[in-house]
């Protein structure tokens, strides 16, 4: 080994903020409301979340794929690709992958109870936690009127949804040469508009009151792309949110605890970590 300056040299510094920390580690991850095949999709963040995170069992809660936009128009970039390759490789190595199809792709819903290049498709299943909490997973859409009662409305709200997102990448775009930071008009539009409100209130207690009547702890779902976590008259209603807008998963950790994640959060975690192999490098004795 080369004796070490009281400061490092450039060489050092770029190996060592270029050199590979390890992957934050959970027990469980869950994820949802990716859709690939539509320009909202933020895929590449997606990417380096996966990246950046390690778990022993990875839950895809549903529409991962867009198939209604899909049908419209095709649109499919490299980094859509590239995620769908790389939870294949978690699924190679070892990561145990359970996809719950959603409404968006309930194409693979003929494929329920079979696996696939190691990844399981459930329509929905019980999770264990490591405290001994039963969670109910589940994509959700069972659950919401509009989906079940007027299916047809369900797509206007869609196509409606689409425009609101293109609007959102334009605006955001212009608030970043700003320099100010990303703001979601959809989600901020949810929060505002009282019949958004009851819609989603009367989501969380219909999956909540589902979870009661099987004797289960809490439940575990995506599809409104709202990332909650809340009790509700003594369960645990957990919503992981999406990969459009929030950028959020909820994961469990060793004990057990479960919290929700989002994509700027785990950036700044590895990026801490960086900072902190650069630190040890510079402790060591000259």
């Amino acid at each position: 080994m080369k004796p070490r300056d009281q400061f490092l040299d450039a060489d050092d510094l770029n190996a060592t903020l270029g050199m590979k920390r390890d992957p934050l580690r959970f027990r469980t991850i869950w994820i949802s409301d990716v859709h690939l095949g539509t320009t909202g999709c933020q895929a590449q963040r997606l990417l380096e979340f996966l990246r950046a995170t390690e778990s022993d069992t990875l839950y895809l809660v549903g529409d991962i794929i867009d198939g209604w936009q899909l049908k419209r128009r095709w649109y499919w970039e490299q980094s859509h690709n590239n995620v769908v390759q790389t939870v294949l490789k978690k699924a190679k190595k070892g990561t145990e992958v359970i996809f719950v199809p959603g409404n968006h792709d309930e194409v693979i819903r003929q494929f329920i109870d079979l696996d696939f290049g190691g990844i399981k498709i459930r329509d929905e299943l019980i999770h264990t936690t490591a405290n001994g909490k039963r969670m109910l997973v589940l994509h959700g859409d069972r659950f919401d009127g509009v989906i079940a009662c007027a299916k047809w409305l369900a797509y206007v709200g869609d196509n409606l949804y689409t425009m609101i997102l293109k609007f959102n990448q334009w605006f955001n775009s212009w608030r970043a040469r700003a320099g100010l930071p990303y703001w979601s008009l959809s989600q901020y539009l949810k929060g505002k508009v009282k019949n958004a409100v009851n819609y989603i209130t009367s989501f969380e207690d219909a999956l909540a009151g589902e979870a009661a009547k099987r004797g289960l702890d809490g439940v575990i779902c995506g599809h409104i792309h709202k990332p909650e976590i809340r009790d509700i008259n003594g369960i645990t209603y957990c919503n992981d949110g999406d990969w459009v807008e929030s950028l959020s998963a909820l994961v469990e950790d060793a004990s057990g605890e479960l919290r929700l994640v989002t994509w700027g959060e785990i950036m700044q975690m590895k990026k801490a970590s960086k900072l902190a192999g650069v630190e040890d490098l510079c402790a060591l004795p000259s």
